[in-house]
């Protein structure tokens, strides 16, 4: 039986890094014409954390497995969930740098991802952020305005 193809849109955003940040996403059905968009923040974080989380928060909104593109314009997010997250488990979570075996930042996060990851059937497609790419140009302005909430916290 086949996937549902579905197009996940995603971004994040942060106001000093760290800072306060935003994540957002938004889910397309082509078949049934669905879109879906949601965001959501945190106090203190960064622009890693937040493209991340929107990432995360997408997969996780799907009913089941699925065949997905996403859309992001972070090249950590699409380089770090195809080419090196492999390494990083094999390394028991950890990243290779000069040689030596240091700790992976975000490492929580990564393996949210894995998990996620592996339910799916996932490609990548990067776009060149703050181009005009519609659906990519949505998703910061939501993790922004996510983001702003809690700008005086």
């Amino acid at each position: 039986m086949a996937l549902p193809v579905v197009k996940l849109f995603t971004d994040g955003a942060c106001s000093g890094n760290p800072g306060p940040g935003g994540w957002a996403y938004i889910l397309e059905h082509p078949a049934s014409g669905a879109r879906r968009e949601a965001s959501g923040g945190a106090p203190l974080t960064t622009n890693n954390q937040m493209e991340l989380q929107g990432l995360i928060e997408g997969l996780q909104a799907l009913k089941g497995p699925s065949e997905v593109e996403v859309v992001t314009d972070s090249q950590y997010v699409a380089k770090g969930s195809h080419e090196w997250l492999p390494g990083w488990k094999r390394n028991g979570w950890m990243r290779k740098e000069g040689g030596k075996l240091k700790p992976l930042k975000n490492v929580e996060l990564w393996q949210a991802l894995d998990a996620l990851l592996a339910k799916h059937r996932v490609k990548f497609t990067v776009v060149k952020g703050h181009s005009g790419h519609p659906e990519n140009e949505r998703c910061d302005e939501l993790a922004v305005e996510a983001a702003q909430q809690f700008k005086n916290q």
